[in-house]
C-alpha cells in the first residue's frame, strides 16, 4: 500500500509556528503531526512525500525517526505563489503513484487503524458539531455515495471532507486532475477535490478527526491528545520529540546541532550518547529515570552537587584566564544589552525608573552598565552544561544524566563559566516550568504611575534545596553575591524569549533582583 502525504505548502494559517519549520513538524505533545499520520498505517506501508517549504527538514526528520520505513521524496518547485496548488503538488508525484493509493493531507490526523485500504474509491467524512461552515470543504452524500464536494462556505452539506481519500481508480483520477490543471495552471486553489468530483466515491465516516491547519484547531488537538512526558515550552525555532524509545531534538540553526554533537562527545557519560544526527536534528536514547524537578529533595540535591563537582565542573586550561574574561564580558554584558533592547522594542516597554515592589529601581540599562564587570567576569574556565536546570537533569537508578546541554559559551565548546551553571540552577529553584505552566506568578503594571508588583510562588522543598546550594557555594568558596547577580541577568535575558505575560514578569523581576543584588 502506498500513501501520499503532501508537505510542500507553507502553512500560513499557523502564523509564527511555521516561521522556521514545516507545518508537518509542528509538535503535538510528544510527536510532530507527521508522526501521527505515519504511525496510523501498517508497518509495510510505503510513503510518497512531497517536499517544498522547509522540505529538507521533513526529509531529515523522517529519515532519522523511521530508518526502517520506505519513503520516496518528490521535490516541488512551486509551493507558493501562482500555480502553487495542492493539485500541482499531487501531479508532481504522479509517476510514483501508478497504483491504488491513499492521499492523506499533512494536517489531517485520524485514529490509528481506522483507515481502509484503497481497494475502492472512498472519501473521509466527519460530522462536525458546531464550528464555522466556511472552514472546510464539505460533502453531499446520498446513501453511502458522494454526490458532490462543496467549496468552503456551503451551508447545505452532510459531512466535512477531512483531506483523506482512497484512490483505487488511479488512472481516472490522474487523467481528471491533469485535464483540469491544463485548463488553468495558475489556479492556486486546484486540489484533489476537483478530480474527485468527476468520479464516483463512497463516503467513509471518521468519528475522530483532528485538523491542525490553523492555530485554534491545533490547540484543540493538543488538548484532546494530551500525553506529554517532555514538559517543555514551545519555541518557533526549536523543538523536541519522543519517537518510540528515542528523543529527537530540532534546531533551525544547524550550527547548534553541530556544536551540541561535539559537546556531547566532550561531556561523555554525563549526557546520553547521540545515536543519529543530521544538519538540523539529533537523536539519542530515551533516558529511564525521573526528571529531577519532580523528585528533588535536599538529600538528593546534595548528591547532585557532589556528582556535578566530580564529573561536570572540572577545571579547564584550554584558554587563558584573560581571554576567558573577554568571553564572559560578551556573554553577560553585551548579550544582555542586546536582549534588553530587543525586549523593549518588541513589547513597547519604556526602560525607565520604576517602583517595583515598593522599591525605586533604576533603568535596567543603567544597572547593567554600572556593574563592576571586571569582578563579574573574573572566573576560571570549567567544564559546563550551560542550561543546568532541574528539568534538564534525570535522576537515574544510580546516578544522573544531563539533557539539553548548551551548544557553546560565547563560541567556546570545551569550557564555560561555572558561575553560569550554578546561576541557572539557582534561578530554576525559584522560576521553573511547573510554576510557569500553572501561572503561579503575579505581574501588575501601572505604567502611568510607574508602579509594578511582581511575585512568584515557590515550593518549600525547592527552598530547602536552595539552602543546600547556598551552603555548597560558600563551602567551595564561590561568591554568592555574584551568583545572584548572574541569576538576575539570566531572567533579563529570558524575557524576550518567552510569551506574554511571563516575559513582562521576567523583565521586572530580573530588574528588581539585579538592583537588590547590587546594593
Amino acid at each position: 500500500m502506498k500513501v501520499l502525504i503532501t508537505t510542500s505548502g507553507i502553512g500560513s494559517r499557523l502564523g509564527n509556528l511555521t516561521k522556521y519549520t514545516n507545518k508537518a513538524l509542528i509538535r503535538i505533545n510528544e510527536k510532530p503531526v507527521i508522526s501521527y499520520i505515519i504511525e496510523a498505517y501498517p508497518e509495510s506501508t510505503e510513503f510518497v512525500i512531497t517536499l517544498g517549504y522547509y522540505g529538507e527538514l521533513v526529509k531529515e526528520f523522517l529519515s532519522l525517526a523511521y530508518p526502517e520505513k520506505k519513503f520516496e521524496f518528490v521535490q516541488i518547485d512551486k509551493y507558493q505563489g501562482p500555480g502553487s496548488s495542492l493539485g500541482y503538488s499531487m501531479l508532481q508525484a504522479k509517476n510514483s503513484l501508478q497504483c491504488p493509493f491513499i492521499f492523506n493531507a499533512c494536517d489531517t490526523i485520524v485514529e490509528s487503524g481506522s483507515i481502509p485500504e484503497p481497494s475502492y474509491d472512498w472519501l473521509g467524512g466527519h460530522q462536525r458539531k458546531g464550528g464555522s461552515d466556511s472552514e472546510y470543504r464539505t460533502l453531499m452524500v446520498k446513501g453511502n455515495f458522494v454526490l458532490k464536494i462543496n467549496e468552503k462556505g456551503e451551508l447545505n452539506y452532510d459531512y466535512d471532507y477531512i483531506g483523506l481519500a482512497g484512490i483505487h481508480d488511479y488512472k481516472k483520477f490522474w487523467n481528471a486532475l491533469e485535464k483540469i490543471y491544463l485548463i488553468d495552471p495558475n489556479n492556486d486553489q486546484l486540489s484533489d477535490c476537483h478530480a474527485i468530483n468527476a468520479s464516483k466515491f463512497t463516503c467513509v465516516e471518521f468519528p475522530m478527526w483532528f485538523d491542525i491547519g490553523n492555530a485554534s484547531s491545533l490547540r484543540e488537538t493538543r488538548d484532546f491528545l494530551k500525553k506529554d512526558s517532555l514538559n517543555v515550552l514551545d519555541k518557533p525555532d526549536e523543538s523536541i520529540f519522543k519517537i518510540g524509545n528515542s528523543i529527537i531534538k530540532f534546531f533551525s540553526d544547524e550550527n547548534i546541532v553541530r556544536n551540541r554533537f561535539s559537546r556531547a562527545n566532550l561531556l561523555k557519560d554525563c549526557v546520553p550518547k547521540i545515536t543519529g544526527c543530521t544538519k538540523h536534528f539529533y537523536k539519542y536514547d530515551y533516558v529511564q529515570g525521573n526528571l529531577f524537578s519532580e523528585v528533588a529533595t535536599p538529600g538528593s540535591f546534595k548528591e547532585l552537587l557532589k556528582w556535578a563537582k566530580e564529573n561536570l565542573w572540572i577545571p579547564n586550561s584550554s584558554i587563558k584566564k584573560e581571554d576567558f574574561k573577554k568571553n564572559c564580558l560578551r556573554f553577560y554584558r553585551e548579550k544582555t544589552l542586546l536582549r534588553l533592547k530587543r525586549f523593549c522594542e518588541e513589547q513597547n516597554v519604556a526602560d525607565k525608573m520604576d517602583s517595583i515592589n515598593e522599591t525605586d529601581v533604576p533603568r535596567a540599562e543603567s544597572l547593567i552598565k554600572s556593574l563592576d564587570w571586571d569582578w563579574v567576569c573574573d572566573s576560571q574556565p570549567y567544564g559546563f552544561h550551560g542550561d543546568f536546570i532541574l528539568d534538564n537533569i534525570v535522576k537515574t537508578e544510580n546516578s544522573f544524566k544531563l539533557l539539553d546541554w548548551r551548544q557553546d559559551f560565547d563560541g567556546l565548546i570545551e569550557c564555560g563559566d561555572i558561575y553560569y551553571d550554578i546561576g541557572k540552577l539557582y534561578h530554576n529553584l525559584t522560576v521553573n516550568h511547573e510554576i510557569i505552566n500553572k501561572k503561579l506568578f503575579k505581574i501588575e503594571v501601572d505604567d502611568k504611575n510607574g508602579l509594578i508588583l511582581c511575585d512568584i510562588l515557590t515550593h518549600f522543598r525547592l527552598q530547602e534545596c536552595k539552602n543546600v546550594l547556598e551552603n555548597f557555594i560558600k563551602e567551595n568558596k564561590f561568591n554568592l553575591k555574584k551568583i545572584k547577580i548572574i541569576t538576575s541577568l539570566i531572567w533579563l535575558n529570558m524575557a524576550p524569549l518567552h510569551h506574554y505575560p511571563f516575559n513582562i514578569f521576567l523583565y521586572y523581576f530580573g530588574r528588581y533582583n539585579l538592583f537588590k543584588g547590587m546594593v
